[in-house]
């Protein structure tokens, strides 16, 4: 079937975007469903493909985003848990091969939707996912982080930072997080985060050191990259952890995380969809659907900070690199 999407024409900046009709397999496989996208959001990795091209071989338009949701359009012939006219969310798509949800369809496997309740919208669906399954599998399955342990987010008020710190809180964790100005130290502190440094004024290790007591926090998030990473060291409890999601970075020249068994962690939450690993997929999906019911109970928020129309996702994308970004930015595909 033939789709309406923007693609990225060419590898490069924001400009390479186009709308152009693409090709959508469909029907598919018997366990794949289609779906009609009414909202999508827009991820740092997304500029991370535009500049550099797919993990996948693409054969045809490259069309990127991860995050979706919509309605149920139909379903493949062993597709038993979903209908069509449900509400769905989901993380697909956008790395090369198959179309991702810069667009008005996409088809998704079954058991990588989770239901939207009644009470979320579209919007806020689609900002979920992927900054849900990155936080969550970095504190909670990777970290193991416990009640009463001290946390570290790097970049709390950003896409996956705001949800990580909330994510640490409802884990029983107290949360430390860096941001760059007062108003986003005055979000993070909203969101939990009992303190809030701002990393461009103040030394972000001997804050925690202090607010720990000296001891250092047990689990870091790194969301900021090599630098950040071997300082994070110094700040760290003998046998923390730290899961990064920037890549691994050499010690420090005191040896800190050698000296300090500190385990540091590397996550890529895009590693399932890249090699097919579907029981991982499916456990992701598993991820989204908790964290829309909490979402839904008022437990977990998620923050908007621009909505646009997909025709302006070039827009958001340029929004996106400037830096500066509280919470996440959404495409508006359909009412």
């Amino acid at each position: 079937m033939r789709i309406r999407a923007i693609v990225a024409t060419a590898k490069g900046g924001p400009e390479v975007f186009s709308e152009q009709p693409v090709e959508l397999e469909w029907p598919r496989g018997p366990g794949d469903v289609l779906v009609r996208l009414s909202a999508a959001s827009v991820n740092p990795a997304d500029c991370f493909f535009r500049q550099l091209g797919g993990y996948i071989e693409n054969p045809g338009p490259l069309v990127l985003g991860h995050d979706g949701a919509g309605i149920v359009e139909a379903v493949g012939s062993e597709a038993k848990r979903v209908s069509p006219g449900m509400r769905v969310a989901f993380c697909n798509g956008g790395i090369g091969g198959a179309p991702g949800t810069y667009a008005d369809y996409a088809v998704v496997p079954e058991d990588q939707l989770a239901a939207i309740p009644d009470t979320v919208s579209f919007e806020q669906a689609a900002a979920l996912p992927l900054v849900a399954i990155t936080a969550w599998e970095s504190l909670n399955w990777r970290a193991r982080l416990a009640a009463g342990e001290r946390a570290l987010i790097h970049g709390g008020a950003g896409g996956t930072g705001h949800m990580a710190i909330q994510l640490a809180k409802l884990a029983g964790a107290q949360v430390a997080t860096t941001v760059s100005s007062p108003e986003k130290a005055r979000f993070a502190a909203t969101l939990g985060a009992e303190l809030c440094i701002n990393y461009r004024q103040e030394d972000f290790v001997a804050q925690a050191l202090e607010w720990s007591g000296g001891k250092g926090v047990d689990v870091a998030l790194d969301n900021a990259g090599a630098d950040i990473l071997r300082r994070t060291y110094a700040c760290m409890v003998p046998y923390g952890r730290i899961v990064t999601l920037m890549g691994l970075a050499d010690d420090d020249e005191q040896l800190t995380a050698y000296n300090n068994n500190l385990s540091v962690i590397a996550e890529m939450m895009l590693l399932p969809m890249w090699r097919g690993l579907a029981e991982r997929l499916a456990a992701q999906a598993g991820i989204v659907e908790t964290c829309l019911s909490l979402l839904s109970s008022g437990k977990l928020s998620v923050h908007i900070s621009h909505s646009l129309p997909l025709d302006q996702v070039a827009e958001a994308h340029r929004l996106l690199e400037a830096g500066g970004m509280t919470g996440k930015i959404v495409l508006q595909i359909r009412a």
